[in-house]
Parts: C-alpha cells; sequence; structure tokens
C-alpha cells in the first residue's frame, strides 16, 4: 500500500497557533495530528470543568480550525487530535457546528470511554490511556475529523496507520514502529532542532514541524516541510525518542515497543530512517492519569544583594519563622547568583525562594502578604522583592494508577451516531525490565581533561508523575564506549546532588548510543505541584551537560 504521510502540528496547548496552516500549506500531507494533552493540562482543563460542564477541551483548536477547515478538506487531509480533553463528544459537537456556520461538509467523529473520575472519589480527572483502534474505527467509517480525550499521544500516529495499512491488533512489530514514529512527532518542534542539546547545528530560529512518512511494514522516515526552518538529523530524533521515557520496554496500551531494538539511519538531507523496531503484547493494565487538588500555594523570592548573603538569609528565616509555624509546608531556597565585586547590582544579588503549601488558602495568604510586607523596613538591609505574593492559588497532585483492561470501556462514536465498542487485546504480557546488555569495550588509555559532559554527549529530560528521566547519548562510537563505562547511576548522583538519595535506574539503549535514566521522586507530587526550582525537569539534562567529569582527551 502507498506512505502514509502523517504531520504534527501541536505538542502542547500553547504550541504556535499557525503551526496547523503551515503544515497544510507546507506540503503532501495525508494526515494531521495534533497533542494538546499532558499532566497538567488534564489539571487545567479539570478546573474548567468546575466552572462551566460544557468547557474542558482545548478552545484553541477550534479557533485554528476555523481558519484551516477548509483548507484540509480541499488538500484531502484528515485531522486527528486529543484537543477534546476531558470533553471529546462536547468538542465533537463544536466543530461540527463550526463546520455548519462555516459551510464546509466535515464528518466529524469522536472516542471516549476513558473518563473513569466517577470511580475515583475526590479525583478532579481520572483518565485511562487508551490506544489507536478507536480513531482507526472511526477513519474506517469515514471520518474527516477524530476527536479524542486522553489517548496516549503516540496513538494518534497508530490510529491512523492501523486504518490506512490494516494492521490487526496482534501485528506488534508495525503497531510498534507506528508507536515509535509517533513518539517522535509527539512533541512538534522537539524532533526539528527545538529544546536541542546541539542546537548550534543549524537554524533553529523558527523550526518548522515534523511530519513522519509510515510504510506497511511499520518502518518510517521521519522529515519535515521543504523550506521550513529547524534540521532533522539522527540526533534531533535519538533526543526525541529518549524524552519522557523509561526502561527499553515503551508500554503502551496497543502494544510495548522495544526502545533498545530502533534503528536510526540518515535518509538524506532532514530526513531519518527509523527501522528494525520489535514489539510485544501490550501489559494486562491500562494507565491511569488521577489529577486532584492538593491545596494553595504561595511564593515570594526575597532579592538579597552585596555582602553576607547568609547572614542575611539567616535573619529573614528567624523572623518569618513564627509565622510560618501554623503553615503545612514551608520550603527555602536560596540561589546563589550573586557574583563577588559585581559590575552590576543584578549580578550582586542572590535570591532566597520561599514556597508554602497549606490546605487552607487564608493561611497562605496572610502568612506571605502580610508578614512579608511588614518586613520592608525591618528586615535586611537592600530588602526587597521580584514581585509582592498573592493571595495563595491552588495546586494539583498528579498520581498514575493501573487499572484492569476490561474495567475500561473503550468506544469509537462514528460521524453518523453510531457507538462501536472497540475490542480488547486478547494477548498480555506483564512488563519485566529487559536484561542488562553487554558494555562496549573501554577505550584505550590516555590522558583526560576535566570538561563539560556535554561536549560529547547530548541530553534531553522531563517528566513523568513525580519522577523526572534523564536520557544521554553519544554523538560517536567513540564517545558511546566511555560514556556507557563512565555515568552510572551512582556517577549520576555524584553530579546531580538532589538525586543522591533517590532511586536512580539506568537503561543502557546501545543502538541508539544512549542511556536512559530514571530518577524516582525528585518532582515530589508531580508538576501541578511547582515543588521545584524546574518542576517539569526540562532542563535538568542541561545541568547534567554541564557537569565536569575527568574526559578522555582524544573526545574533545
Amino acid at each position: 500500500m502507498s506512505v502514509l504521510r502523517v504531520g504534527n502540528a501541536s505538542g502542547f496547548y500553547g504550541d504556535r497557533f499557525d503551526a496547523m496552516r503551515e503544515m497544510l500549506t507546507g506540503g503532501p500531507l495525508d494526515v494531521l495530528t495534533g497533542d494538546y494533552l499532558a499532566e497538567l493540562t488534564m489539571l487545567i482543563l479539570g478546573r474548567d470543568r468546575l466552572k462551566d460542564p460544557g468547557a474542558g477541551y482545548a478552545r484553541t483548536f477550534l479557533r485554528q480550525l476555523e481558519e484551516c477547515l477548509g483548507l484540509a478538506r480541499e488538500r484531502g487531509v484528515r485531522i486527528v487530535t486529543n484537543a477534546g480533553g476531558l470533553n471529546p463528544a462536547g468538542l465533537a459537537d463544536a466543530v461540527r457546528v463550526l463546520a455548519d456556520r462555516l459551510g464546509i461538509p466535515v464528518r466529524v467523529a469522536h472516542v471516549e470511554g476513558d473518563d473513569l473520575t466517577a470511580a475515583h472519589p475526590g479525583a478532579l480527572a481520572a483518565h485511562a490511556y487508551l490506544g489507536g483502534f478507536g480513531i482507526a474505527e472511526c477513519l474506517r467509517a469515514g471520518a474527516d475529523v477524530v476527536v479524542t480525550g486522553r489517548v496516549t499521544d503516540a496513538a494518534l500516529v497508530t490510529g491512523p496507520a492501523a486504518a490506512h495499512f490494516g494492521w490487526g491488533p496482534t501485528e506488534y512489530d508495525r503497531l510498534a514502529g507506528a508507536v515509535v514514529a509517533g513518539h517522535v512527532l509527539e512533541c512538534g518542534a522537539q524532533a526539528t532542532g527545538g529544546n536541542y542539546s546541539f542546537f548550534q547545528d543549524g537554524d533553529v530560529r523558527r523550526p518548522g514541524f515534523p511530519l513522519a512518512e509510515l510504510h506497511a511494514d511499520g518502518t518510517s522516515v521521519v522529515t519535515k516541510h521543504d523550506g521550513t526552518g529547524g534540521f532533522v538529523d539522527v540526533g534531533t530524533v535519538t533526543a526525541q525518542l529518549l524524552y519522557e521515557t523509561h526502561g527499553a520496554r515503551y508500554a503502551g496500551p496497543d502494544v510495548t515497543a522495544r526502545l533498545d531494538t530502533v534503528r536510526l539511519s540518515q535518509d538524506g538531507p532532514d530526513r531519518v530512517r527509523v527501522e528494525g523496531v520489535r514489539g510485544e503484547a501490550p501489559p494486562p493494565t491500562l494507565k491511569v492519569g488521577l489529577n486532584r487538588l492538593g491545596g494553595y500555594r504561595n511564593e515570594v523570592a526575597f532579592v538579597l544583594t552585596g555582602l553576607d548573603v547568609e547572614a542575611k538569609a539567616a535573619l529573614l528565616r528567624a523572623q518569618l519563622e513564627p509565622v510560618l509555624d501554623r503553615v503545612a509546608d514551608v520550603r527555602w531556597d536560596l540561589a546563589r547568583t550573586d557574583r563577588p565585586d559585581a559590575a552590576t547590582e543584578e549580578t550582586a544579588s542572590a535570591l532566597l525562594r520561599l514556597v508554602v503549601r497549606d490546605a487552607d488558602q487564608q493561611v497562605v495568604g496572610r502568612a506571605l502578604s502580610g508578614a512579608a510586607v511588614e518586613l520592608a523596613l525591618a528586615g535586611y538591609p537592600g530588602f526587597h522583592v521580584l514581585a509582592p505574593p498573592g493571595k495563595g492559588m491552588p495546586y494539583g497532585v498528579f498520581d498514575a494508577l493501573h487499572v484492569p483492561r476490561n474495567t475500561v470501556a473503550h468506544v469509537a462514536v462514528r460521524h453518523d451516531g453510531r457507538r462501536v465498542p472497540v475490542p480488547d487485546v486478547q494477548e498480555t504480557a506483564v512488563l519485566r525490565a529487559v536484561p542488562e546488555p553487554p558494555l562496549p569495550r573501554p577505550l584505550p588509555p590516555g590522558p583526560v581533561r576535566r570538561a563539560p559532559l556535554g561536549l560529547v554527549a547530548g541530553a534531553r529530560s522531563g517528566d513523568k508523575g513525580g519522577d523526572a528521566n534523564v536520557g544521554v547519548w553519544a554523538r560517536t562510537d567513540e564517545a558511546w564506549r566511555w560514556l556507557a563505562r563512565e555515568l552510572t547511576a551512582d556517577r549520576f548522583r555524584e553530579l546531580i546532588p538532589e538525586a543522591r538519595d533517590l532511586p536512580v535506574v539506568r537503561h543502557p539503549l546501545p543502538n541508539l548510543r544512549a542511556l536512559n535514566f530514571v530518577v524516582e521522586g525528585i518532582l515530589g507530587e508531580g508538576v501541578a505541584a511547582q515543588a521545584r526550582f524546574d518542576p517539569q525537569a526540562k532542563a535538568l539534562g542541561e545541568w547534567l551537560r554541564a557537569r565536569h567529569l575527568d574526559i578522555p582527551e582524544a573526545l574533545l
């Protein structure tokens, strides 16, 4: 069968608005996907729904579609998106209203069954991660637009691929190949040079969005439209493959993809071939993302300038301690951004960040605003803050649960209104760790130099609930021989002091010349709880790259 060209126009709720038009006008496509959901997004949509039961979906998608629905119809491009969020039926209806107003005949279908909130009292939103076969059912029935709620990000690609090529639920290698392609596409411009360690390798001022040419055997080529910014090479694809994954087995509702079998090769300018992917039966459970309100938080950053920074911080803490005694959770962090004999006031200053959390909004509001302001003329010399504290804002807590597959009713609602139950898989396999692969042979002895890790390795990091993952990859075989032996879990803890008392699991991926580290618990209760300076661990990998090690001079 023909090649299926699947593009992406959104990696998160708030991504570049005109990307949908760019993808539709930039070159040929068969399917255009949009990923709008993340753990934090589900919390935001849940709060929207509290105010308006008819809300709960990504309204940006509707505004994009108003400009682009006619284009998609003219060019025969089908649109598949998870912008339905907590209310896919509501968004599907809104798309129909929009299409009628614009006079564009389109068939709109949606997928539901992921909403398990009623089974979890106290949850703001609890949603199972569904696979791609509901999307496939809608497309096979003739839908032009398919709206989903919480499906896996990769399902936006596996669904169209299964529909186009006629794959069945046990064609694991083909499905796994589509999962890998979907994972590369899901974060948009991260596959075309965005957020890339070696961004200076190309012009990334305005990277284009990626697309994948999928084949019936599950292989693919990741590329982008000609003339768009950024670049696609083995490094950009490797970085995205490592993003927010854990071990060599990448489990999903349709298939478990073996990331340790992926082979990448440059297939021409801005073209990377993805092949060799093996798949296995999926796990017997489905992941459920559960969001709940955790209470209220407030914060303030005090500026400490010049001499005696530590003493000034100690005075402030002593002055506020009696007031903060009744607050459930108090966290102080001193960032020594100051320099000695600084040429500017800003570079002579450190930041002392105070974060408070409590179930009572009044407690965190009064505790900070009153006490902090009252110290304005009675505190340390040079007292001021970056911004005054507010009244206290709600924060969320994310938990990942797993439920038996038979407790989730996956339903495709076709464009004609017919509700079609999506059969569950007949085979499952309990997820187990892959045996540790052999280490590459060591480099021959030679002189070393103290230098940043990032001179020989790239990294990309992200969040999974309260955990963070850091993928690190080498650009050459020689660098991999050194990296695989040098960067152990223990060495990682040495380089990242925050991780010293936390479980750190290392997963080698020799085909990618990569190591994937999972740091358990470093993000506390997840991004919505804002427990850390970098709550989504987006820059954790870049911090690691900036740490110094003894690196063989032959690699530098």
